[in-house]
């Protein structure tokens, strides 16, 4: 069975909780495993009329046969991931590794009263960048010291191995976007850690030769949080003209927005050892395409920049989200590729 890891291509907000939840069940992913930096990272996931929003725990979590854990490098708010625990009734299937780092009042304290963080940065002021500073000074909490958290402590590393060694099926979720790298973003407006592919496999302590496939997800076009550089913004007025202003699911704030940006795209791919990449919201570009389940049905339009997409970075496109609903997906993986992908030159 394969392990896969699904991270962003971009600043985060690329759909990636629709496309997870949607592996989850087709694949029949028996451990979903988050890695990334922690709460300061939401993804939503929409199935069968309910809409979660979560912070803490994996997306798999909607297969009901699937383990969802948190890997030892992710950052735990306790009151969050209990909190989720009980939202999503995952009960025993949820578990975080003992030596995950535990976010404290004070971190969130620092970080809401940081100028700095909170003004020139724009952080999202859950209290991340301040608990990763304790922990490299090796200060920090971690989870085998809250008791609340004791009965879903797991050594998550081992658990994830141990699934591979039985081939079961694993998927590793990353949090935020490449950009938003620590080393290879948009420095000093990024996350507090890498979040690229090798990091969160990092993360949740599974080594490079035991990854099958490296998904990238994009948006049909690019969206930030926060203070930086965003080539090609458009104006608010621009943004909200073509249906692209959204809000953050974190912070309730504005996402700034930009045309889909294939160098960004092809980089993104080359830090990640993209294997397959997913393109969300065709249908917030092309809004006759919302609801649509097959290639041959898509407007020549779409088809089009679908194309150029896949052909520009040389690597497959596998899957195209056409709206919010888990199932409001175009899988080429079942169906057969776009076209032939021609390296890019």
């Amino acid at each position: 069975m394969p392990c896969k890891v699904v991270v962003g291509g971009f600043w985060g907000d690329e759909g990636k909780g629709k496309i997870i939840s949607y592996l989850a069940l087709r694949d029949k992913i028996d451990i979903g495993v988050r890695g990334g930096v922690g709460p300061n990272a939401g993804h939503t996931v929409e199935f069968e009329g309910h809409t979660y929003k979560l912070r803490m725990l994996p997306s798999t979590f909607i297969n009901e046969k699937s383990k969802a854990l948190i890997g030892a490098g992710v950052l735990v708010n306790p009151k969050i991931f209990l909190e989720e625990v009980e939202t999503t009734g995952c009960g025993k299937r949820a578990g975080l590794d003992p030596n995950c780092a535990i976010i404290e009042d004070k971190h969130i304290e620092k970080d809401k009263k940081s100028s700095y963080l909170s003004k020139k940065i724009g952080t999202t002021g859950s209290g991340t960048g301040p608990c990763n500073v304790d922990r490299v000074r090796r200060r920090v909490k971690t989870a085998k010291d809250v008791p609340e958290l004791k009965e879903f402590l797991v050594d998550v590393a081992f658990e994830v191995n141990k699934a591979l060694d039985e081939d079961k099926n694993v998927l590793i979720e990353g949090t935020q976007g490449t950009f938003l790298s620590l080393y290879h973003g948009t420095y000093p407006y990024c996350t507090s850690k890498d979040v690229t592919a090798s990091s969160i496999c990092a993360d949740v302590g599974v080594g490079p030769t035991r990854v099958d496939e490296v998904l990238v997800v994009f948006k049909a076009y690019v969206t930030r949080v926060g203070e930086g550089p965003l080539p090609g913004e458009l104006p608010k007025e621009e943004a909200e003209k073509r249906g692209w202003l959204e809000v953050a699911t974190v912070t309730g704030r504005v996402r700034r927005a930009a045309s889909f940006n294939i160098d960004l795209a092809r980089r993104a791919v080359m830090l990640n050892s993209a294997t397959q990449i997913a393109i969300t919201k065709l249908d917030v570009l092309y809004p006759e395409c919302r609801g649509v389940r097959r290639f041959a049905d898509l407007p020549d339009e779409a088809k089009n920049f679908l194309r150029n997409i896949e052909n520009s970075v040389g690597v497959p496109i596998t899957l195209i989200g056409t709206g919010p609903e888990i199932y409001d997906i175009i899988d080429l993986e079942a169906t057969g590729r776009i076209s032939p992908v021609k390296k890019p030159k």
